[in-house]
C-alpha cells in the first residue's frame, strides 16, 4: 500500500450527540410549518398528478391561488350572418367579450357565413380569421332560407369535434344576448331532447303543432344535433323556407325536441308595434332581437348599463 495514502477514520456521532444536531433542524421546520401553513399545503396540491381537462385546476401568482372550477356546461353560439357586415361583428365580439368574466359556463361565439363571394371577402375575412380565430365558412351558397340554418347545425360535431358541446345555439346577427342570463337558463334546462327559445306565435294561441322558436335565438341539446346529422337524407328535402319552422317540423316529424323551454317574455323583440314578439325592455331579459341598426343597440346596452364600468379619463368625455 502507498505509504502516502492512508484511510481515515472519522469519528462517528454517539446518539446524543446525532440528537442535539438535529434538534435545531426540527425546531426550525416546526417553526415553518406553523408559519407558512398555507404555503406547504399548497406545494402539496400542486405535487399531485395533473387531473383530467374536466376537472378544476389552479394557477398560482405569488401567493394567491386562482382556482376556475370545471364549466357549468358547455354552449356553442353559432351567429349566422353576412360575409360584409364587418362593422356588426367587432360590435358584437366586443359585447360578448365583455360579458364571459361572469359566466359559469364555457362560451364560443363563432361567426358563420357560406362560400366567400369575392376577393375583397377572402382577404378581409381571412384577417379576422387570422386575429380572432372565430369565423366558420360553410360550404354553401350564401343565403338565409335556403337550407344555411341546416348547413351550419349539420356540419358542427365534423368541425368542432364529437360531444363538443353540451349545448348549440343559432341565434342571428340582430340579435343581443345577455350570456349571463342566457347561462343561468339553460343551468335550469333539461340537458337532453331539449328545444329552447321563444315561441312563436307570440299573439294568438295555437295547437302546439303551429308553434317554433323564433329564429332571433333557439337552442338544442348536443343528441338534436347529432340526429339532424344522422337523419340527413330525410331532412335535406326540407331545408328550403322559413328555416325556424323547418327546425320545428323536423323534430315533430321525428318525435324530437320534446323539451321545450319557452322563454318568453325574457326574449323579444325590440320595441315595435309591427312586432308581435315585442315589448319595452326589461331588466329579466335573455335576449332583445331586431337590433337592425346601430341606434337600436346604443340604446337596448345602454339600458342594460354596459358602459358604466367605464373608468373616468382625461381622454374620453363619455358620462
Amino acid at each position: 500500500m502507498n505509504p502516502h495514502h492512508r484511510k481515515v477514520h472519522l469519528p462517528v456521532p454517539s446518539f446524543a450527540t446525532a440528537t442535539l444536531l438535529l434538534l435545531p433542524l426540527a425546531l426550525l421546520a416546526a417553526v415553518l410549518v406553523a408559519v407558512y401553513h398555507n404555503e406547504f399545503a399548497l406545494q402539496s396540491y400542486l405535487a399531485r398528478p395533473a387531473c383530467p381537462s374536466n376537472a378544476s385546476d389552479t394557477s398560482l401568482t405569488g401567493r394567491h391561488v386562482a382556482v376556475r372550477v370545471a364549466p357549468d356546461f358547455r354552449l356553442l353560439i353559432g351567429v349566422l350572418t353576412l360575409p360584409g357586415l364587418y362593422e356588426r361583428r367587432h360590435l358584437m365580439r366586443t359585447v360578448y367579450a365583455l360579458q364571459q368574466p361572469n359566466l359559469t359556463a364555457h362560451v364560443d361565439v363563432r361567426f358563420v357565413f357560406c362560400r366567400l363571394a369575392s376577393e375583397e371577402q377572402r382577404v378581409l375575412v381571412a384577417l379576422e380569421a387570422m386575429q380572432h380565430g372565430d369565423v366558420v365558412e360553410l360550404d354553401c351558397p350564401e343565403n338565409m332560407d335556403n337550407g344555411k340554418t341546416h348547413a351550419y347545425l349539420s356540419s358542427v360535431p365534423a368541425l368542432f369535434g364529437d360531444r363538443a358541446y353540451d349545448f348549440v345555439m343559432k341565434t342571428d346577427d340582430d340579435t343581443f344576448l345577455r350570456l349571463p342570463q342566457l347561462v343561468e337558463s339553460l343551468n335550469r334546462a333539461p340537458r337532453e331532447d331539449l328545444y329552447y327559445g321563444c315561441m312563436v306565435p307570440c299573439d294568438v294561441v295555437r295547437a302546439q303543432e303551429n308553434e317554433y322558436m323564433s329564429g332571433m335565438g333557439y337552442v338544442i341539446s348536443w343528441d338534436l344535433v347529432e340526429w339532424i346529422v344522422a337523419a340527413a337524407e330525410q331532412i335535406r328535402n326540407h331545408t328550403v323556407g322559413p328555416e325556424d319552422r323547418l327546425v320545428s317540423t323536423w323534430f315533430r316529424g321525428a318525435g324530437k325536441g320534446k323539451n321545450r323551454v319557452d322563454t318568453k317574455p325574457a326574449m323579444y323583440g325590440f320595441p315595435d308595434r309591427a312586432d308581435h314578439c315585442a315589448h319595452e325592455l326589461v331588466h329579466d331579459t335573455i335576449a332583445v332581437h331586431k337590433l337592425k341598426n346601430n341606434g337600436r343597440w346604443a340604446t337596448t346596452l345602454k339600458y342594460f348599463n354596459f358602459t358604466a364600468g367605464l373608468q373616468p379619463s382625461k381622454f374620453t368625455s363619455m358620462d
